[in-house]
């Protein structure tokens, strides 16, 4: 089992837009983040601890301008708070591990997917091709990966 942890090496290599997010729960502007439009096999990890959160299988396009997944590759992972801010009750996904602001998640996903849209910024994540993962050892996940159609 590898230890994921909030490391501060990494933390001080964010860009300011990676540390806005992930430490200040900031917010990308939609339609900006780097991996909005990947469509390649592969899992998607914490960028400061490495914990993977989301698999390619479970991406969808949603429209909302942000990456969007139907479920976390692995439920420990992910925490989930109550968000009052901006006026408004949300709830905010946070990585159990690095405690790395992620997004939120919303009740209007896909109905036959479970109805959840995790609406994660890019900024947050760092994409692990599924060619790469056994070398960086994610190789236990291989089986959530799958080509997306």
């Amino acid at each position: 089992m590898t230890n994921y942890s909030k490391n501060p090496e990494v933390i001080a290599k964010l860009t300011p837009e990676q540390y806005r997010v992930t430490q200040q729960s900031g917010t990308e502007r939609p339609g900006t983040g780097a991996l909005l439009n990947n469509k390649q096999p592969g899992i998607y990890v914490d960028i400061v601890s490495g914990e993977p959160l989301f698999a390619s299988s479970d991406k969808y396009d949603s429209g909302c301008g942000w990456p969007s997944f139907t479920k976390p590759i692995e439920d420990a992972n992910v925490n989930e708070l109550r968000d009052i801010s901006h006026g408004m009750v949300r709830t905010e996904v946070r990585s159990s591990h690095g405690d790395s602001h992620l997004g939120h998640v919303f009740p209007d996903g896909p109905i036959d997917r479970g109805g959840l849209r995790y609406c994660i910024n890019s900024a947050s994540l760092r994409f692990v091709h599924r060619d790469q993962m056994q070398a960086e050892g994610y190789g236990a996940y291989l089986n959530q990966v799958e080509d997306i159609q």
